[in-house]
């Protein structure tokens, strides 16, 4: 099974590179499942239902959220519409909408998509560990889904990593979001899981984590906020992980970062 997991979109110039590119890498790379975060969508801070509508349409088959889930007020209404739209497991209960959706993939596959939520230098939510390992005890790999994905929404790598090792061997992979900046870390961990600490964005390099480089600087400079934070507009990159899944197993054979775009060094996979 053929998976592409697309990193954090930023703003306008993120969806319009994904709306133009995704139809034709789906059909040129023969993709069965693609997974986007799309919690800075919308002007960098959360998404709307259009947005979300667009982004499934240009063939993602889900899309996940974070910390800015629910910035945009009306995602508290059509989240409960839409079962492609997921955002942290680890919400307090009764939070709308769904942590983990199970989706059918284009191979046929039953492919579970978790989104989880750091806790270190992040809000307090609910445990991660334990909420995501709740959900895969209940729903275990090649008994339950045949494919198990996790996006892990988080700022410390140590975090993401511990999650990693937590969940080896029980699920397909663990893709890190929330920096906006991709690691070189991507690896199969022992027991066949695919990581990467941070998938990167969809959005603009030549910036401050996608956003306009001046405001960021001058906060940093004089502590005072002058306005706010707005989307960089410039040429997007592309940013995300490929994952080769072995279908006997659910696991990972192969992995490879995905890059598309100008200011960084492009890559894709050369397995398919």
């Amino acid at each position: 099974m053929r998976l592409l997991f697309l990193g954090d979109i930023v703003g306008r110039t993120g969806r319009n590179a994904i709306l133009e590119a995704l139809p034709g890498i789906r059909e040129h790379y023969n993709l069965d499942f693609v997974i986007i975060n799309g919690e800075n969508a919308a002007g960098g801070f959360g998404i709307t239902e259009s947005i979300l509508n667009d982004l499934i349409d240009a063939g993602a088959d889900c899309v996940t959220l974070g910390n800015h889930a629910f910035d945009q007020k009306d995602t508290l209404v059509f989240i409960e519409r839409h079962d492609r739209l997921i955002r942290p497991l680890n919400f307090p209960k009764g939070t709308p909408g769904r942590g983990a959706v199970m989706l059918k993939a284009r191979n046929g596959s039953d492919v579970l998509v978790i989104n989880a939520m750091g806790r270190v230098y992040m809000t307090e939510l609910d445990c991660p560990f334990r909420a995501v390992d709740n959900e895969i005890t209940a729903c275990k790999l090649k008994q339950g889904a045949d494919v198990i994905i996790v996006d892990f929404h988080a700022e410390a790598t140590s975090e993401k990593q511990s999650f990693g090792y937590f969940v080896d061997g029980r699920v397909t992979g663990v893709i890190g979001t929330h920096t906006h900046t991709p690691t070189s870390d991507h690896r199969i961990l022992p027991n066949g899981t695919a990581f990467m600490s941070d998938a990167g964005m969809c959005g603009d390099y030549n910036s401050v984590l996608g956003m306009d480089a001046e405001e960021p600087l001058s906060r940093f400079l004089t502590k005072i906020p002058r306005t706010r934070y707005e989307p960089a507009m410039g040429e997007a990159t592309l940013c995300g992980l490929a994952i080769d899944i072995d279908d006997a197993t659910g696991l990972a054979r192969r992995v490879a970062p995905f890059r598309r775009g100008p200011h960084l060094d492009p890559v894709e996979p050369d397995f398919w």
